[in-house]
């Protein structure tokens, strides 16, 4: 199949417009909505409010980069096959054993930066929030919902855009390095680009996004399971 690819400088525009829109300006409609202050801990029901949002901006912004949601399969490689499956472990090699080790060195020279609980805060808030249908609710977003619409927009669009500008180690590595910065927390950047370059190479070396979005559901469900117990 002869894939098309969106150009990189039209897949960046089209991403910094939905992300701001999605992000900035729906994001404070809900947390105004939802009582929210800045500083506030948000609920389960909020994040999921907010997740929605960014995500419909996110989808329309690359279907308008794309040109037409017909055109979204094959341009964005949207498929999967059973091999894909193989992926999973892979994601929770990723967050229980690669995490640990490139934090370690960084928690043994900055100890206070990097310690357990600052990397957890966010997660644990989320968590410590949940519970009952709450819980099944923050599942469905963190290890179904952000997999396939992060790796829609970050591998599917983002990553192909780069490969087909740069080449394909420049532009895994520099599509890593953006998923990871985008999420705004400096003290989880370095995990976050592991974890990017890991979904990166499942799919650039498949030519499909299923791998990266098995491999994605199971670090997240793997970190969110770890704080649930």
């Amino acid at each position: 199949m002869n894939d098309q690819v969106v150009p990189f400088g039209r897949a960046l525009a089209f991403w910094a417009i939905a992300w701001s829109f999605g992000g900035i300006v729906l994001g404070q409609v809900v947390l105004a909505i939802a009582g929210v202050n800045a500083g506030d801990d948000i609920s389960t029901v909020t994040l999921a409010a907010l997740s929605a949002v960014s995500w419909a901006a996110m989808l329309l912004g690359v279907v308008a980069a794309v040109g037409s949601p017909s055109a979204m399969a094959s341009t964005l490689t949207l498929r999967f096959g059973v091999v894909d499956l193989m992926w999973a472990p892979i994601g929770v090699i990723t967050q229980v054993v690669l995490i640990p080790v490139v934090y370690a060195p960084l928690r043994a020279i900055w100890p206070d930066t990097f310690d357990a609980s600052s990397l957890e805060e966010t997660a644990r808030g989320l968590v410590d929030a949940a519970g009952g249908a709450r819980t099944v609710l923050l599942v469905v977003v963190v290890a179904l919902g952000a997999p396939i619409v992060e790796e829609i927009v970050y591998r599917g669009m983002i990553q192909r855009s780069a490969v087909a500008r740069f080449g394909p180690i420049v532009g895994w590595v520099g599509a890593s390095l953006f998923f990871a910065a985008i999420h705004l927390r400096p003290v989880e950047f370095p995990g976050l680009a592991l974890a990017g370059a890991v979904f990166g190479l499942a799919a650039w070396r498949t030519g499909r996004i299923g791998g990266a979005i098995v491999a994605h559901a199971a670090f997240n469900a793997t970190g969110l399971l770890t704080l649930l117990w």
